[in-house]
């Protein structure tokens, strides 16, 4: 089941993916780092054009997607998290989806070598029972997005 899922969009748990689990459908989200919103600390304005990249200045989708005000205090968590581990923000929200039931390999949309490099570093990282629950605690149900009609 090719699913968005990742720490700002946790939908799929309410109903897809206890179907998959029950019918043994492996799940490989798309969007694991939240087009890069969980890879970075908050921007001073909360808004995610300002973060920097050249993509951020041209998409209009990932408002659309992320876009709950609520979403930065998960970003806050992830990196508050990666700071104390000492590593990329984007290892930490991969090691967590990694360990999700039914996950078998996220959709990693790399455009430097060090973005490989960060996700395969993240299947070693070993996140603790309090860091899951500290990255799952702020999250807020959202509408369900990532689909067209």
């Amino acid at each position: 089941m090719q699913n968005h899922y990742n720490l700002l969009y946790r939908e799929e748990e309410r109903e897809m993916i206890p179907l998959c689990l029950q019918a043994g459908v492996g799940l490989v989200p798309w969007s694991p780092l939240a087009r890069g919103t969980l890879a970075r600390p908050r921007p001073a304005d909360d808004r995610l054009q300002s973060a920097g990249t050249q993509r951020a200045e041209t998409d209009d989708y990932s408002p659309r997607l992320y876009d709950s005000p609520g979403d930065w205090e998960v970003v806050d968590e992830v990196e508050r998290i990666a700071g104390e581990q000492g590593v990329p923000m984007a290892q930490v929200a991969l090691a967590w989806l990694l360990g999700r039931p039914g996950v078998v390999a996220p959709i990693v949309g790399a455009s430097r070598i060090e973005h490989l490099d960060t996700a395969v570093a993240a299947l070693g990282l070993e996140l603790t029972a309090g860091e899951r629950e500290a990255l799952e605690a702020p999250y807020r149900p959202h509408a369900v997005k990532g689909h067209t009609s």
